[in-house]
């Protein structure tokens, strides 16, 4: 091992944390704000998206330059891989509890409510007449009548998209490796272009619920926990689609090579993340 190999390079002081932090408490203070009925609350918020957007866009590219000034050693690599992978994780544990507080609604608040399980007196006492069958609206038929979203149609056209995109994600990092930049930058820009597409087709869904099925965002627990999940993967895929598209601008300018490419890899993990969580919603949110 060389000398410069086992320095672990630590950058100069930097204001980016303290300008995200700033970004982050406007963004809190805005949305609890303008949830609560104050209008100045939303651009209280609009500007705290602002300033993470620039401590975002500032911080990586100091990140970049760093990287294309040759400052990372396998030491650093090693960290980096040990952060997304952390990061991924802590992405896993925020879903599970999404997915936990369907599970606990599905088969333990509703049979509860319903007078099953040895509780005929909670159904008797609290919700006389209420049939512990899913999907609901909860008791008292909270937000009137509507229809559920089935699993076919844009759902499942939404799927075929992201297993897809893994594919050609896939096949750009394999392309990457064996040093075919054209086939890389195709099949990469494929994958973003899905992702945008899966994100315009559940707005369209979304319309559809709203108009057309009367699902919303207040039609009780089913409504809640349907776009509770759709919504903040929805998210995930906006948010990884964008760094897909980041990704494919440095590839344009020649950035990565067989041998260090980590960045791309490290979205590569994300985006296979999102399609292995979009395919859990999709069996338990529009299947069962």
């Amino acid at each position: 091992m060389s000398h410069a190999d086992e320095r672990y390079y630590v950058p100069h002081d930097s204001h980016w944390p303290i300008v995200g932090s700033i970004g982050l408490l406007f963004l809190m203070v805005g949305v609890s704000t303008w949830l609560n009925g104050a209008d100045l609350g939303f651009w209280v918020m609009m500007g705290g998206v602002a300033v993470i957007v620039t401590m975002m866009i500032g911080w990586f590219g100091a990140v970049i330059g760093e990287s294309q000034g040759g400052l990372y050693n396998a030491q650093v690599d090693k960290s980096f891989r040990m952060g997304m992978f952390w990061f991924i994780f802590s992405e896993v544990m925020f879903f599970c509890a999404f997915f936990g507080a369907l599970f606990y609604a599905r088969n333990m608040s509703i049979p509860w409510l319903g007078g099953e399980s040895n509780n005929f007196f909670t159904n008797l006492l609290l919700w006389n007449g209420y049939e512990s069958a899913w999907p609901t609206n909860g008791p008292g038929e909270v937000g009137g009548d509507f229809e559920t979203m089935g699993p076919f149609g844009l759902p499942l056209i939404n799927t075929a998209i992201l297993l897809t995109s893994s594919v050609t994600v896939t096949i750009a990092h394999h392309a990457l490796i064996a040093g075919q930049r054209k086939i890389l930058s195709t099949f990469l820009a494929l994958t973003f272009l899905l992702g945008f597409i899966f994100v315009y087709l559940q707005a369209v869904e979304y319309i559809h619920a709203y108009q057309d099925l009367n699902l919303k965002l207040t039609s009780g627990i089913y409504g809640s926990t349907f776009f509770m999940l759709t919504g903040f993967h929805g998210m995930h895929v906006t948010i990884g689609a964008i760094m897909l598209f980041i990704i494919w601008l440095r590839v344009v300018k020649g950035h990565f090579t067989p041998q260090s490419h980590f960045g791309f890899e490290a979205v590569a993990w994300y985006w296979h993340f999102v399609d292995v969580v979009w395919v859990g919603l999709y069996v338990f949110v529009y299947w069962m």
